[in-house]
């Protein structure tokens, strides 16, 4: 591409299987070989599953030996945290959980700025649900923007890393263009009131791969 390697953010996770299978080292390797690099700037845990106490113990070795430049966790509850600590592990550096105007998780996002863990939202966009919300149209005309810039302002106004998802040239262009406007006090209390609280993913308590 041309692009320097140091000019790149390369982030994987290391799957179920793997953790289950206690190859989180292996995997990791497995990875650094398709990317045809000798770091990642961030790897994680995907989920929660039967083994991530292992899997977090050889990514924390991985880290302390240069290989990664940060690790976090993907899908973790305050419990699954919580036990890590137990075990006198390193706290995660991130947290990847599903996050958005619907699902806030206010109390998880607390507890995760009380453990300066960063929480980083996959799915922020609701997977387009938030087009069939009237809401946030109402506020993009108001600060001139369109709705997919509102809820990406929202996560930034509530300092979440949005990792929004897109092939389309234009799109990626838009998910970029949200730093010239902020919300005001009634736009955040008007999305606010959105929260449902439903999971469009799975529950991590309820995983079954």
């Amino acid at each position: 591409s041309g692009v320097k390697r140091e000019d790149l953010f390369l982030t994987s996770k290391v799957w179920n299987d793997d953790i289950r299978a206690g190859r989180t080292k292996e995997a990791f390797a497995e990875s650094l070989e398709r990317l045809e690099t000798d770091y990642l700037d961030l790897y994680l845990i995907h989920w929660p599953v039967e083994g991530y106490i292992e899997a977090w113990k050889a990514m924390v070795e991985l880290y302390e030996a240069g290989k990664i430049k940060a690790i976090g966790v993907s899908n973790f509850k305050e419990h699954h945290l919580d036990t890590l600590a137990e075990e006198g592990l390193m706290a995660p550096m991130i947290n990847q959980v599903e996050l958005h105007p619907q699902l806030p998780q206010h109390e998880l996002h607390e507890y995760l700025q009380d453990h300066n863990i960063q929480v980083e939202a996959w799915s922020p966009l609701m997977q387009g649900k938030f087009l069939e919300i009237n809401d946030f149209k109402e506020i993009a005309e108001k600060h001139g923007k369109t709705p997919s810039q509102v809820v990406l302002r929202w996560h930034l106004d509530n300092g979440i890393v949005a990792l929004p998802k897109s092939v389309t040239p234009a799109r990626i262009a838009e998910n970029f263009d949200v730093f010239d406007f902020q919300l005001d006090a009634d736009d955040l209390e008007r999305i606010d009131r959105l929260a449902t609280d439903v999971r469009l993913g799975p529950d991590p308590d309820e995983i079954d791969f």
